[in-house]
């Protein structure tokens, strides 16, 4: 029988990769909270309709991506491609309309079917950050903060661009919209079946098209400069203004767009060019219309989402590991002694490595390869006289130590 393999598309966080994505998730969720972003959790799986009607039917995730299942009830069920929509269905079947702005930041695994490579997976890790109830630029300027501060922390902010850019309000991006479509239609012959299809339910997103034929008649296509209103230039300007004074460093990118109607004004991406094709770290805008897409009432919001496995590939060195200290008795007389020591010190906030059996050398090697930084030695000699025997590996030396002062003496390396 040949050995079991993970399914393709996944694989397993061995503790040295769950160090990097914890150091991720823990660095995200220190900066998020600073900002004033209290974490939450969504069901791994919701409805299918949460996801079809705020990513849109014809999205490659919902047409090819998503992980879909019927119940036993013939209801029809999804893994979650992102975390917006969870968030946002949350927020509407909570009654959180009081609670604006509702300010959260969520991280967790996400399922969408696509082929694996570099920093792309068929189960992966986000994490998340959603703004809902203010229509301030403001608060455009603040998520995008949060995600350069989490860059920065992580180290990698000078390794990427952020790439912006305007998508209008909505009288603005139907005048767009219907300028593409006049556009596009000249070349019906020579769109691509895909864009076609978008053609006329979701034009944006022909600028998206990764065809070679597509990508040569988008180089002709109208600018979304032109078709932009007042408010829209004026809320896009205020963005920038609010970025230049927190000297975040930004590229305008007028072919950044989002497809999707309920998507307006601003949508940003940090780049790098790192990882080859899978440049995007942290991607994401405004979407004043989605909850209202979902059934809820009219109402802003603005946040991105983050992709755990390519900022964990983006880090400089690993993450160093906590170090215990070991405990070790000498001669079976200490071994009820030592264990009693090591449950007293694990439960007052100490990192204990004990092993369960072996002489003085085995477990001293056991101990090196835990990369324990001290050593508490005790025996029957010890014992007669109520102390242990404190080794400090890292520089060498030791010294006898009361046991009940024992606690007092690692608290002093802290």
């Amino acid at each position: 029988m040949s050995q079991p393999q993970p399914v393709r598309g996944t694989h397993d966080l061995l503790p040295e990769d769950f160090r990097r994505h914890a150091h991720v998730r823990d660095t995200a969720r220190d900066i998020a909270a600073r900002f004033g972003y209290s974490e939450m959790a969504t069901p791994i799986f919701e409805f299918t309709e949460v996801f079809a009607r705020t990513m849109g039917e014809t999205s490659d995730v919902v047409s090819k991506e998503m992980y879909s299942f019927e119940s036993r009830s013939g209801e029809s069920m999804t893994l979650r491609p992102e975390y917006t929509a969870g968030i946002c269905r949350s927020f509407i079947s909570n009654g959180l309309q009081q609670n604006v702005p509702f300010k959260v930041f969520a991280n967790g695994p996400m399922f969408r079917y696509e082929r694996p490579q570099k920093g792309r997976q068929r189960q992966f890790h986000q994490i998340d950050l959603e703004c809902v109830g203010s229509d301030d630029p403001k608060a455009d300027v603040e998520v995008i903060a949060v995600g350069a501060a989490i860059l920065q922390s992580l180290g990698v902010l000078d390794r990427c661009r952020l790439q912006i850019n305007t998508l209008g309000d909505r009288d603005s991006r139907q005048a767009y919209r219907d300028a593409l479509v006049e556009y596009f239609s000249a070349y019906k012959d020579k769109l691509s079946a895909d864009s076609l299809t978008r053609l006329t339910k979701n034009p944006l997103r022909i600028l998206d098209s990764k065809d070679k034929g597509d990508q040569a008649l988008v180089e002709g296509a109208p600018e979304f400069d032109d078709y932009l209103n007042d408010h829209s230039k004026s809320f896009f300007a205020s963005v920038l203004e609010g970025l230049d004074q927190l000297g975040i460093s930004y590229d305008l990118n007028r072919r950044l767009v989002r497809g999707l109607d309920y998507y307006t004004h601003t949508a940003f991406e940090f780049v790098t060019t790192d990882l080859g094709a899978q440049g995007a770290l942290i991607a994401g805008g405004r979407y004043d219309g989605l909850i209202e897409a979902l059934g809820g009432k009219p109402t802003p919001g603005i946040g991105w989402a983050g992709g755990m496995e390519r900022l964990a590939l983006m880090l400089e060195g690993m993450p160093q590991a906590p170090r215990p200290v070991a405990v070790v008795p000498v001669g079976e007389v200490a071994e009820k002694m030592a264990l009693a020591l090591a449950h007293d010190l694990r439960l007052g906030g100490e990192m204990i490595e004990m092993s369960f059996k072996g002489n003085v050398g085995k477990r001293m090697k056991q101990a090196n390869k835990a990369n324990a930084w001290a050593a508490i030695l005790i025996g029957e000699d010890e014992l007669a006289r109520n102390v242990c025997t404190f080794r400090n590996l890292d520089e060498g030396s030791q010294e006898e130590i009361p046991l009940d002062q024992i606690t007092a003496k690692l608290q002093q390396y802290r």
